[in-house]
């Protein structure tokens, strides 16, 4: 299979530190879920998820989960429940996981394959439940995961790869019987979005060019994307001169002359599999004028690059923490 440097970057593709809940101090954080293993709603099953590949029947609490779409294995995590085997999209080594989700684990997990995983490896584990919620979306790949277990794929009219943080932690909060949980993190994380948009009017309305630079050369996100999404939930506007070259995909390539597009009032590029040097050290680049004004950003720390790569609750609270102070310091 032949995929862009873009995706694997962003799938090997391509937004926390866990903050204080907003809500009282007896707030269960994933850190307690996961150890004490509360939360758990045996009596909700049996429980029907509806997916882009029809309805999906989990006939009992799972207690074998696999978790091979992107960031499935930091949600669960999230909810309290500790995947036996697990995708590591971003290469993250170990447990596969970032950093925002270490510690969720007793027990490290089975890692499996990302693109094309190992079927004989995900059915030697006994899974009696498979997380597939942002994945390559194709049937070939639901109908092979669902002869081995219950499989959840993304949402129905979703596409490869776009399925949201919401939907995600929405999925597999209904696939776990954790959707109170699973309601009580988006409303935290949605809350961290306001104050951040709160704290700062400057973004509103202010258009925002998200590029990325790999092997390839520059490009860009549109609405759909992880990054995309995260910046316009913040109050800015992704630059429409960008956004009008939207296809069925998350990202745009951009040819050497058309790099004048990602001069905005803010830009902000990611690195994917390069190193930041190769950015600021190319010259079309510095003939920016978002560059030469310093309203420019490059995301050099690969950890909260990745942050937003990943897509997933715990990873977007992690970019809400350390990334707005850049954007604010980058527009002051």
């Amino acid at each position: 299979m032949s995929v862009r440097p873009f995706l694997r970057g962003a799938a090997l593709l391509a937004a926390t530190v866990l903050v204080t809940s907003c809500g009282s101090g007896d707030t269960e954080t994933p850190e307690d879920a996961a150890a004490s293993g509360s939360g758990s709603a045996s009596g909700a099953f049996p429980v029907t998820v509806e997916t882009a590949f029809g309805p999906v029947e989990v006939p009992q609490e799972p207690q074998r989960v696999v978790a091979l779409g992107w960031s499935d294995a930091e949600t669960a995590l999230a909810l309290g429940v500790q995947p036996v085997g697990a995708s590591d999209w971003l290469a993250f080594g170990g447990e596969g996981v970032g950093p925002w989700a270490e510690g969720l684990y007793d027990e490290a997990p089975e890692i499996i394959e990302t693109l094309e995983p190992s079927l004989e490896a995900v059915a030697a584990l006994d899974p009696d439940l498979i997380l597939d919620t942002r994945s390559p979306a194709t049937q070939e790949r639901y109908d092979a995961l669902s002869q081995i277990a219950p499989t959840i794929g993304q949402p129905e009219g979703v596409g490869a790869y776009l399925t949201t943080w919401q939907q995600q932690l929405d999925l597999v909060g209904q696939a776990l019987g954790r959707e109170e949980q699973a309601d009580e993190l988006q409303a935290e994380v949605e809350q961290q979005f306001a104050e951040a948009a709160a704290a700062h009017p400057e973004f509103e309305g202010t258009e925002v060019a998200v590029g990325a630079y790999t092997s390839e050369g520059f490009g860009a996100y549109v609405r759909g994307d992880t990054r995309v999404d995260f910046m316009e939930a913040l109050g800015f506007t992704n630059k429409p001169a960008i956004q009008d070259l939207a296809g069925e995909s998350f990202f745009v390539s951009i040819s050497e002359e058309q790099v004048p597009l990602l001069d905005a009032p803010l830009t902000v590029v990611f690195p994917i599999f390069v190193d930041a040097a190769q950015i600021t050290g190319n010259p079309l680049w510095q003939s920016l004028p978002s560059v030469q004004q310093g309203n420019a950003l490059v995301l050099e720390d690969p950890t909260l690059s990745n942050a937003f790569s990943s897509g997933s609750a715990l990873g977007t609270q992690y970019a809400l923490e350390n990334a707005v102070p850049l954007f604010a310091e980058t527009l002051g």
